[in-house]
């Protein structure tokens, strides 16, 4: 298998990856704090784009949407340690901690390289070998270190992680608009709206004037057609970042759309 997973338990998991790459779209319930122990992770989201390297240390606020592509690199798989910062574990930290005042803000946060958080993680990989049940006090250690370090290294890192309001009803029309290439499930695009999937079709119809599918394949082709006239980019370049599976879905939908192919298109720029 080019993929797979070994877990100490359900929040703590060592990912390694030998294919091509490995795309994941994703607003994930908890905060993701991730270690890179090899390959590269790039990360797209809407107004920003990131790029991890080996021995990188990054967080992922929950609730934000973003692509995920983990790539092999200098002849050795993407293996990375992701350890989940749940609500449940958060309150349970806070309940006992003074913290700083909350100010809003939200991003993907790469950490400086520093000692305490490297040895932390580092620290894990043995436990990945157990075939025993991890003791469930242990990794209740393990998380409250890694969250006691965050807050010894980044002074405003009380933001994120002491933050456990549900996403409140926002505009739909922009927050659409910024998010269109994301391939999340309308339930999903319902619940960061603040909506139920039945308020959010009505309200998207109500906005645009179309079915949430119809207009987000549209938006995507059309982004679709801009990289590939304006920006010269290739088909195989640009259909995992605007929403699409694989290119020969891609393909298909763009030649239905627009009447010719994806890669015409690009000949023509040439």
């Amino acid at each position: 298998m080019d993929y797979h997973v070994n877990y100490i338990n359900p929040e703590i998991k060592l990912s390694c990856y030998e294919g091509k790459l490995f795309k994941t779209e994703a607003a994930f319930e908890n905060h993701l704090l991730v270690w890179l122990i090899s390959g590269e992770t790039k990360i797209i989201q809407a107004d920003e784009r990131f790029i991890f390297g080996a021995g990188s240390t990054f967080l992922i606020p929950k609730n934000q949407l973003a692509t995920l592509i983990n790539y092999p690199k200098d002849g050795l798989p993407h293996k990375a340690v992701a350890m989940h910062l749940s609500a449940k574990r958060l309150m349970e930290f806070y309940n006992n901690t003074h913290a700083k005042s909350k100010i809003n803000t939200e991003k993907i946060i790469g950490f400086k390289k520093h000692p305490l958080l490297e040895s932390c993680l580092a620290s894990l990989i043995p436990y990945f070998e157990m075939q025993q049940n991890f003791p469930e006090n242990i990794a209740l250690l393990k998380i409250n270190e890694a969250i006691s370090i965050l807050r010894t290294i980044d002074e405003n890192i009380d933001n994120i992680l002491n933050d456990f309001e549900e996403p409140g009803k926002i505009d739909l029309a922009s927050f659409m608009e910024k998010n269109f290439i994301f391939n999340m499930p309308l339930e999903k695009f319902g619940y960061l709206t603040g909506r139920s999937l039945t308020t959010f079709k009505r309200d998207f119809f109500k906005a645009f004037g179309s079915t949430p599918q119809r207009w987000l394949t549209k938006k995507r082709l059309e982004l679709a057609h801009y990289q590939l006239t304006e920006k010269n980019k290739k088909p195989i370049d640009i259909y995992y970042e605007i929403g699409f599976e694989n290119l020969s879905h891609f393909s298909f939908a763009f030649k239905r759309h627009f009447g010719y192919s994806p890669t015409e298109v690009a000949e023509r720029t040439l």
